[in-house]
């Protein structure tokens, strides 16, 4: 299968595309809450993917009920994701080398994330990629997080590229439905999501991880 149209830039999700963070925030939620005597469902951490924390705070609070310690639940989260940033987070396999293709063929490229900058230093700072973006969207920049389109419009603003000549690379439900609504060409890389019936109608591909997607610019 070919896309639909020859990219001129590529926009990327961090969080579980990029990087293995995904499962260093379930295992940190599922901690913190278990100190707190709580039982967190897979499926509400689920629910949480791909939104911004607020979204994420809401979604907390609706399972748990409004007099749940949020701030302090999300300060303890931290204290776990910061120890395991401060030792490495891995890298998705096949980032660096579509990296290296795109580079070759000169095409700019962005990450559109729901996490915040200091998230992105945090999480790619050690592995070194993130001067090899052309531009960081990040919570701030915009006004309206995932799913609605507005990081990865801003992020086409920045690379100055049509988005519907961007190519948008994400693993979550509420990314896919970003970067559709934005009008590009989009491709799930499924991590701890599995694309649904909705994905599949919304990406033009689903692909099994970062070098299927680096195949299809050779």
């Amino acid at each position: 299968m070919t896309l639909p149209r020859t990219p001129k830039a590529v926009v990327f999700d961090m969080d579980g595309l990029l990087c293995d963070t995904e499962v260093v925030y379930r295992d940190s939620m599922f901690a913190t809450a278990a100190e707190h005597g709580h039982d967190m469902p897979l499926s509400l951490f689920k629910s949480m993917i791909g939104l911004p924390g607020p979204m994420s705070d809401r979604q907390v609070l609706n399972h748990f009920g409004d007099d749940f310690p949020i701030a302090e639940f999300n300060a303890r989260v931290m204290i776990h994701v910061d120890a395991a940033c401060e030792a490495g987070i891995a890298l998705k396999a096949g980032v660096v080398e579509l990296l290296d293709i795109l580079d070759a063929l000169d095409l700019p490229r962005a990450i559109a994330t729901s996490s915040s900058h200091r998230a992105v230093e945090a999480h790619l700072g050690k592995s070194g990629i993130i001067p090899r973006f052309h531009a960081v969207v990040a919570r701030g920049d915009y006004v309206n997080g995932k799913p609605n389109p507005d990081p990865f419009l801003k992020a086409a603003e920045r690379l100055g590229i049509d988005p519907e000549f961007c190519l948008a690379l994400e693993d979550s439900h509420n990314g896919v439905r970003a970067a559709a609504s934005a009008g590009m060409m989009t491709i799930m890389v499924p991590d701890l999501l599995d694309p649904t019936e909705e994905m599949h109608a919304l990406c033009v591909r689903i692909a099994a991880d970062l070098h299927e997607v680096r195949g299809l610019f050779r």
